[in-house]
């Protein structure tokens, strides 16, 4: 496959005011409780593809440039900006070239036995760890937030929805002021963006390591962000699910609004995605399986994300998802008609100014997974976002002769225009999407606990900090914590 130099950059995203009026996993600095199911090895990315200390990370912190559509840029804190030239890896075989040779997502669920490694396996990561403890992971010395009720059906999340929704909203986690910058140490920089930063800090009260995002607020005024820094916040509390990013708690002082999130160690996917050029189908069913999970519990809540894509995915210690970046989520129980997002995965009601509900996020899952099953997005274009717009509305996407015959089935029902045939949002909701047979082999209340072990592990050093998937950036020069007139307190009275 050629060469794709223009996807090494970061995409840029849209966004403006909205017109219309206006949570928690197991931290990763607490050892995930992960058993394995087979003593036997399971298939793995392409050892040439492990992620470098050039790899990136962005906790939904530290911005790419964004495309503006008002006057003023969206630019949220919550993407870090591309590594620096590293060396192009050298790919397997491309899906469907070999299938002999690639594994099958029950490899992933029941390993096969034998005596020795597959001629694949051979080449690849080993991806065998040993089973953590849970323990409580919060910074300080308060106690964990509630834990996640099981989850249901999804027939039974139709019928319950709502009342589960408001009954969880009823008891939301205590985030606003528990924390202080005297509870951390602040240790080097993971990521920069246009109004603040994202740190590695290690709490002082049980030794863990944390993200720290710190956003200046004027600059988050300057640049029109009021809402959506509100939102985030408002959302990331609300929320508390396996793949997502957990927020610990938020604290202010005059000048910045500080955000203590997990620090997850792998990197972005988007890392992965580009030094292996493509995913086996497996590899990307994986992915793509954890991502309708986390969906699947946004939508329960009334939640849209509106942001999927690889820079929003985080790797954590053992290889599983977290969704990152809440800069656009919103509670929408019916339509919004904000145009924000990244340009290659808007959905064409977006686009078009209409107004439109949760079956964006099944569109922009369509082109996640083509984009892990191809290595770029279907409607890109080297142009500017007009032209990607214009391919969009089009509708015409072409797929590769290796794309497996299921996946393209699914692909043909997500990434369509029209809402009475688009997956996700039919009457069987996201359980039409879990029910095709592209994922016919996913055992997903094992997926949802992490008894599954991933096809990748980030080579890190667990609950050590191990910050080596993240560049290096110029330290913060400003000293925080400054007292003093607060001029913008009242635009943020929920940090």
């Amino acid at each position: 496959m050629p060469t794709l130099g223009f996807l090494k950059k970061k995409r840029t995203r849209e966004g403006n005011t909205d017109p219309s009026p206006p949570s928690n996993p197991t931290s990763p600095v607490t050892p995930t409780a992960v058993r394995a199911f087979d003593q036997t090895s399971v298939p793995s990315l392409t050892p040439s593809h492990s992620i470098t200390s050039q790899a990136t990370s962005q906790y939904g912190s530290a911005p790419k440039p964004d495309v503006q559509v008002d006057a003023a840029e969206k630019q949220p804190m919550n993407t870090l900006p591309i590594q620096q030239q590293y060396a192009p890896p050298q790919h397997t075989p491309s899906p469907g070239t070999e299938p002999q040779n690639l594994p099958r997502i029950s490899n992933l669920i029941n390993p096969p036995q034998h005596d020795g490694p597959s001629p694949y396996q051979q080449q690849q990561i080993g991806l065998g760890f040993a089973p953590a403890p849970v323990n409580g992971g919060a910074p300080g010395s308060l106690p964990q937030p509630p834990t996640m009720a099981p989850t249901q059906h999804p027939q039974q999340q139709q019928s319950s929805a709502p009342a589960t929704a408001q009954a969880q909203l009823d008891q939301a986690r205590v985030t606003k002021g528990k924390y202080s910058l005297a509870d951390f140490e602040i240790l080097r920089t993971l990521g920069t963006g246009s109004f603040g930063r994202v740190h590695l800090v290690q709490s002082r009260h049980n030794q863990r390591f944390y993200a720290v995002k710190v956003l200046k607020k004027a600059q988050v005024v300057k640049m029109k962000q009021v809402e959506h820094t509100n939102d985030e916040r408002r959302m990331l509390a609300e929320v508390k699910h396996p793949f997502l990013i957990t927020l610990w708690g938020t604290f202010y002082d005059s000048r910045n609004l500080y955000m203590v999130m997990d620090f997850v160690e792998g990197g972005e996917l988007f890392s992965l995605l580009r030094k292996s050029g493509r995913f086996p189908n497996p590899v990307a069913k994986f992915y793509a399986a954890e991502v309708t999970l986390a969906l699947e519990y946004l939508h329960s809540r009334n939640i849209i994300y509106r942001d999927l894509k690889p820079e929003n995915l985080l790797l954590d210690r053992h290889g599983h998802l977290k969704i990152t970046d809440f800069g656009f989520a919103k509670r929408v129980p019916d339509k919004t008609w904000t145009l924000c997002g990244t340009p290659d995965y808007l959905a064409p009601e977006v686009v078009s100014n209409k107004g439109y509900n949760k079956s964006v996020d099944w569109w922009s899952l369509g082109i996640l997974i083509y984009e892990m099953l191809c290595g770029y997005t279907p409607f890109w274009d080297g142009g500017s976002p007009m032209k990607i717009y214009e391919n969009i509305l089009r509708g015409k996407v072409k797929y590769p002769a290796y794309i497996n015959p299921d996946a393209q089935d699914l692909l043909e029902r997500l990434i369509t225009a029209d809402l009475t045939k688009r997956l996700g949002n039919l009457y069987g909701g996201s359980q039409d999407v879990k029910s095709h047979r592209w994922f016919s082999e996913v055992t997903w209340d094992r997926l949802a606990r992490k008894d599954i072990d991933a096809p990748y592990t980030p080579p890190v050093k667990a609950g050590a900090g191990d910050a080596s998937q993240f560049d290096r950036y110029p330290e913060e020069t400003e000293r925080y914590g400054q007292s003093g007139h607060d001029e913008y307190c009242a635009l943020f009275p929920d940090f």
